[in-house]
């Protein structure tokens, strides 16, 4: 696996420390990749109202582009599960609007990796495109 990769997935693991899971106890870390090799990391933090928690991986991704990165090259995630942690329906999505087709890199707690692009976890998603076609439509 490249350097880089490794170097990702630790980022997330150190992350992990800080996340606010006092509900559901299950610590999630995640940390993205830049195009130019920066890497912005977050943690989930969680709220008594399940709908206004966030996902690590949107406050990775929020956390890049809020500092001005939009292009990307990888994400990590690390949980506490002892199996690889997929990330949810919403991460994916968002993910896949602002970093594109990127790798997404899953570390277990064995220290093993599994790599995915993106689209193989979120196949026929909802684009950009399907909201042209609509306003094409619409005129």
């Amino acid at each position: 696996m490249k350097k880089e990769y490794r170097d990702l997935a630790k980022a997330a693991r150190d992350i992990k420390r800080y996340a606010f899971s006092p509900f559901s106890k299950f610590k999630v870390g995640a940390a993205i990749l830049t195009e130019d090799g920066k890497i912005f990391s977050g943690c989930n933090i969680e709220n008594s109202s399940y709908g206004l928690t966030i996902c690590a991986e949107r406050v990775a991704i929020f956390n890049a582009v809020s500092s001005g990165a939009l292009k990307f090259t990888a994400i990590a995630i690390v949980s506490d599960d002892p199996d690889f942690t997929p990330p949810c329906g919403a991460c994916r999505q968002v993910l896949l609007e602002l970093a594109g087709n990127i790798d997404f890199v899953m570390m277990d707690s064995k220290n093993r990796y599994k790599i995915m692009k993106l689209t193989s976890l979120l196949p026929f998603a909802f684009t950009e495109k399907n909201l042209k076609r609509s306003l094409k439509l619409k005129k």
